[in-house]
């Protein structure tokens, strides 16, 4: 028996899904591709003051303090709906997952 929960593919094939733990809220651009790809609403857009220090805020997006435009990023709404599928991590254009295998109970 595996140390960790795994699934079957439709063809059989078995796979050990690998669930979303943290976002790097830092490098996140807000594009919401993850979002959209998430078949489960695991996410959520919020907007990047609420979250971070300005301390912490990417120069290369100007300083959001003074900007109108209300800069995002992407955060973990519900975690426990996700089902290891990995493909917020594969459209991330910026490769901000962390995601674990979850142990078998």
């Amino acid at each position: 028996m595996s140390e960790f929960v795994t699934g079957v593919t439709f063809g059989g094939s078995e796979w050990t899904p690998a669930y979303v733990t943290d976002i790097n809220q830092k490098t996140c651009i807000g594009c919401g591709r993850c979002f959209k790809v998430c078949p489960r609403d695991v996410f959520d857009l919020v907007e990047k003051a609420d979250v971070l220090d300005a301390d912490d805020f990417d120069d290369d997006y100007g300083d959001f303090e003074d900007d109108d435009d209300n800069s995002m990023v992407m955060s973990i709404k519900n975690k426990l709906d996700c089902i290891g599928c990995e493909a917020c991590s594969k459209v991330c254009p910026k490769s901000c997952f962390t995601h674990e295998h979850k142990q078998a109970a």
